[in-house]
């Protein structure tokens, strides 16, 4: 069940802020065409889907903890909408994104779709070179209060964790379509930065 009007239109409000670049209602946009492909795989759809719209919908670019803020929001919006199984589903899925790690304890079903969205979410980083590169330029713009040798730093740091993974999508149908294109954006993007430090 797609949510329902009166929830999406303050979340569109949302994700219009000033201070997003990337993390926009295109964001979102982009992440349903790819939930619409690989709905088949997904065991609980409703769930991953209810994520998708609410996992960046607290998004201040200095604070540590938009995601349990975005999980939070959910609960709030949704508590009445969604069955409680696939309410908690969709929190423990947002709260994921804070490092994009599989958390312990969940059902081998749930873990599969969880992990299909964390995959979901990265996306981006297998975007063609030019789509990639407008995405770096757009979450610079976010961090604009960053001087630009700190951001130059931190962001080479994160890059760099991604490509240490063994794996940067945990799917295997992701990473079959993914790996070797986000591994050569990644490279590339961390070479520049470290050429400007």
């Amino acid at each position: 069940m797609i949510p329902p009007s009166d929830l999406l239109e303050p979340l569109k409000t949302r994700y219009a802020e000033p201070q997003r670049h990337y993390h926009t209602w295109a964001h979102i946009e982009a992440l349903l065409r790819h939930f619409g492909r690989l709905k088949p795989h997904l065991n609980r759809p409703e769930a991953v889907l209810w994520a998708l719209y609410w996992h960046d919908a607290i998004y201040d670019p200095m604070a540590k903890d938009n995601e349990d803020e975005s999980a939070d929001l959910l609960q709030a919006e949704a508590g009445t909408h969604l069955a409680p199984d696939d309410l908690a589903l969709a929190d423990k899925i947002i709260r994921a994104t804070a490092k994009h790690v599989v958390p312990e304890g969940l059902s081998p079903e749930d873990e599969s779709d969880l992990c299909f969205f964390l995959d979901m979410d990265l996306s981006i980083l297998a975007a063609r070179p030019d789509v990639f590169d407008q995405y770096e330029r757009d979450v610079r713009a976010e961090y604009a209060a960053v001087p630009d040798m700190a951001f130059r730093a931190g962001r080479s740091m994160i890059l760099q964790g991604f490509l240490k993974r063994d794996r940067l999508y945990f799917t295997d149908t992701c990473r079959a379509e993914w790996e070797e294109a986000a591994r050569a954006n990644l490279a590339r993007s961390v070479a520049a930065l470290e050429a400007s430090l």
